[in-house]
């Protein structure tokens, strides 16, 4: 028997709001990025390359540059103990992030995660090349919990995110968790932390007879 849930990153597990923003303001690069996602959202540009856009700002910076920010991320309260509740029940663990893998990457291997999905920045020699791998666009995060639930087979299948980003995987899931959402996100449950999340699953593990 196995069980499924999907977490968003940013906002959800960590307490980060966004790898692109966060990087950019620590870069000084905010204001030109901050036009590249006003293209994106106006529909004059797709994902792939507002991706390579925002990047390119930061061409010449090196991967010690870019992990200082993301071992510097904390987790939300609560992630790790709702990490090892999940295991203990025979869920698989998957993290899907539009946001950077050089964070994602960390999070999926302290917290043994089964799977990660995010964004890589493409490094040569150590430094940034200006190009990205866009493997989580801002709406395939539906189109990669599908594949997972085709390839497990789960009996219960759980999504948990806060923003827009999260709808597509939150239609995928028989059951989705808001927590903190953004303004016009909703889930079958809106939450204010994981803890609450964790109790939301140990009901539905119960009603489910174990």
């Amino acid at each position: 028997m196995v069980r499924l849930i999907a977490f968003d990153l940013e906002g959800t597990l960590v307490k980060s709001i966004s790898s692109w923003v966060e990087l950019h303001k620590r870069f000084g690069t905010w204001e030109k990025g901050k036009e590249y996602a006003e293209l994106f959202f106006a529909g004059k540009i797709d994902y792939v390359e507002w991706a390579d856009l925002d990047a390119s700002l930061w061409k010449g910076h090196t991967r010690e540059e870019i992990m200082e920010w993301a071992n510097s991320v904390e987790y939300m309260d609560g992630a790790k103990e709702l990490i090892e509740f999940l295991k203990e029940n025979d869920f698989k663990i998957a993290i899907l992030s539009s946001g950077l893998m050089c964070l994602a990457g960390r999070i999926a291997k302290e917290l043994g995660v089964d799977y990660v999905f995010a964004n890589e920045l493409i490094f040569e020699n150590g430094v940034v090349t200006g190009k990205v791998n866009p493997l989580v666009d801002f709406k395939s995060k539906g189109i990669i919990l599908r594949e997972l639930k085709d390839e497990l087979k789960p009996e219960l299948t759980i999504a948990v995110g806060d923003g827009y980003n999260d709808l597509s995987m939150f239609k995928e899931a028989d059951v989705s968790i808001a927590i903190n959402p953004h303004e016009g996100v909703e889930g079958d449950h809106n939450v204010e932390s994981l803890h609450e999340v964790m109790e939301i699953i140990r009901g539905l593990i119960e009603g489910r007879g174990q």
